[in-house]
């Protein structure tokens, strides 16, 4: 269980670090700069603590598409970045396929 802690807050990290991306302006502003450092440090240190017992492509495909849903999401929120019908269509799907590894699917480790 700890690991799936791991790998949650290893996701938040993720989008905490690449929303400063954004907020950084090419790495001229020094804060949000400073978060994208730290936080993707964080974040790959975490995932590699989740690596420990959940499987590599199980990990990723929970990483990549719920970090995906999520910064789309901060886009929205912190940037007034628009999200069409279809963008959502394809999010829901996504969260979809990572609903259907972890309940589902015997490839999760679990």
């Amino acid at each position: 269980m700890t690991n799936w802690v791991f790998l949650a807050f290893a996701i938040v990290a993720e989008v905490v670090a690449t929303s400063s991306l954004k907020a950084s302006d090419g790495f001229t502003r020094l804060t949000p700069s400073v978060i994208v450092v730290v936080g993707y440090g964080v974040a790959f240190y975490l995932l590699s603590l989740a690596l420990r017992s959940i499987p590599v492509g199980t990990a990723y495909a929970i990483w990549a598409g719920l970090g995906i849903v999520l910064v789309a999401a901060a886009g929205w929120l912190l940037f007034d970045q628009k999200l069409d019908a279809w963008g959502i269509v394809g999010m829901a799907l996504i969260v979809s396929g990572v609903f259907v590894l972890n309940v589902l699917s015997r490839a999760g480790g679990h």
